[in-house]
């Protein structure tokens, strides 16, 4: 079939040219958008009688059958893009009527919509897929809920926690992932259609009625705006890079904890490879490949952001550029989700080496300078010197465990420091076998937030209803473009009924 619209211009498009131009995998992504977009655009063109109610069914019925056949069906190759295309299977099907659906309308205003449609139905199952790996945190974390280990600060063991509070840490940053994706959906989700090139139209277009029949909260109301920016797609690729970010976080330290110096956990045999030449080997890839891929995920932000900076309004062929990047982003970030889930759920803890670790370094250093603090009333920057001052010696003094040994030789150190025993002060045995136990160190940390059992417990509860009602959040927004869409598709199932 003729080219739709080379009309203007003498010669036809050059191979080369033309295969520097097919963003085939993008168009592929949005196909389904485009019929939906398609079909709510020639209703609207048929409630404001712009076409006939004859046309109006004869374009639906072709559009129908065009969807069931799927892009399977259309040499995508053969077109400028998916778009041209639906519109040229159109046209061969039906004729000069097939023409009339493009009518107030442009490319530009159609793939900004197609864009919004498709970015919003993977912003949906993205959101779905954090929130799956929240709930696999939230029952990891309780399962887990005895089991000590050492924190790190500079990759240093600084105070024993839980092992369920440290996990906790994760799933606020990735519910802080799903806030922003909420957030967003707001801005994602309005309607470019109707907007024309990049000036509106001389038609009496009905633009809310098209937004509500796509399942849109509003219109991206300046028609310039609307097929000109790509604001949306940047801070999509950046919300996944972001979560991108937060999963090599994690990967990183699982990938750290799973070698032999640390020993804490293993990776399920499903998840690791082996060596060509050492056989003893098992090898955490698929964290390795989750910690590189948020790099990918940088790239294609950066090179997003590259091409937008110096965009004029209005529609520019670099918009297709970005939209290659979002949809790399997306099948990269949906992929990793699903398997860091699956990794964290079959994850073996090897808790007994995790609490032997978890007083290695004088971890419980802080407590004891806290309780003296307490105790005997000295300012907490004279504790904190004098057991900086016991640290040196520390390991030589843990070997045999001597608690009395131990009081003693903190009173010899306070009476170089401030000329009074500490014990005299108040500081008892009791007290120092208490801030060295770090069952007992843990069990202190009650301020809101901290590593006790009991903060620990209530922040599971109090994740486990934030969860719930993000779970309800989610199944609205998914619902409630169901239900509009399935709107779309009852009305296009009832033409010629009239």
């Amino acid at each position: 079939m003729k080219d739709i619209l080379r009309s203007r211009l003498n010669e036809d498009e050059d191979e080369l040219f033309k295969e520097y131009t097919l963003s085939p995998d993008v168009d592929k992504w949005i196909f389904d958008a485009d019929i939906y977009v398609d079909l709510a655009h020639v209703i609207m063109l048929g409630e404001c009688k712009i076409i006939s109610l004859e046309e109006r069914d004869k374009i639906i019925k072709a559009l129908l059958e065009v969807k069931d056949e799927g892009i399977e069906r259309i040499e995508i190759e053969d077109y400028e893009d998916v778009h041209v295309a639906i519109e040229s299977k159109i046209i061969e099907k039906l004729g000069g009527v097939g023409g009339k659906m493009h009518t107030a309308r442009s490319r530009n205003d159609e793939v900004a919509t197609c864009l919004r449609f498709k970015s919003r139905e993977e912003l949906i199952d993205i959101m779905q897929l954090i929130l799956d790996l929240l709930r696999t945190i939230l029952n990891f974390s309780r399962e887990n809920i005895d089991v000590i280990m050492p924190g790190y600060t500079h990759m240093q063991h600084a105070q024993p926690v839980l092992l369920s509070h440290y996990y906790l840490a994760h799933y606020d940053v990735f519910k802080r992932d799903f806030d922003r994706l909420s957030d967003f959906y707001k801005r994602l989700n309005l309607s470019p259609l109707g907007s024309a090139a990049f000036a509106g139209t001389g038609f009496k277009i009905d633009r809310e009625r098209t937004a509500y029949m796509l399942g849109f909260d509003g219109l991206v109301e300046n028609s310039m705006d609307a097929v000109s920016t790509r604001d949306f797609v940047l801070e999509m690729i950046f919300d996944i890079t972001l979560i991108m970010i937060n999963v090599s976080r994690m990967a990183e330290e699982l990938i750290l904890w799973s070698t032999s110096e640390f020993n804490f956990i293993e990776l399920d045999d499903s998840f690791a490879s082996t060596s060509s030449i050492m056989p003893q080997k098992k090898n955490p890839d698929s964290l390795e490949l989750m910690r590189s891929r948020s790099g990918s995920l940088i790239g294609y932000l950066t090179a997003a952001l590259s091409i937008c900076k110096a965009i004029p309004f209005s529609y520019n062929l670099d918009n297709q550029e970005v939209s290659v990047h979002l949809l790399m982003s997306i099948q990269i970030v949906k992929i990793t989700l699903k398997l860091l889930n699956r990794i964290i759920d079959t994850l073996t803890v090897h808790k007994d080496v995790m609490m032997e670790e978890s007083d290695k370094g004088f971890t419980t250093a802080t407590e004891l300078a806290d309780i003296i603090t307490i105790k005997t009333k000295i300012p907490f920057r004279v504790a904190h010197s004098i057991i900086g001052e016991f640290a040196k010696e520390y390991d030589m003094y843990k070997e045999f465990y001597d608690i009395k040994k131990i009081t003693d030789r903190l009173d010899g150190i306070s009476i170089t420091k401030i000329g009074k025993k500490l014990s005299d002060l108040g500081l008892t045995i009791e007290d120092v076998e208490n801030a060295l136990n770090p069952s007992k160190n843990i069990e202190r940390r009650i301020s809101i937030g901290g590593t006790s059992h009991l903060e620990v417990k209530k922040m599971i509860e109090k994740r486990e209803t934030i969860s719930k009602n993000a779970e309800t959040e989610v199944s609205g927004l998914a619902n409630r473009v169901k239900e509009r869409i399935n709107e779309l598709l009852a009305l296009c199932n009832d033409v010629g009924k009239e």
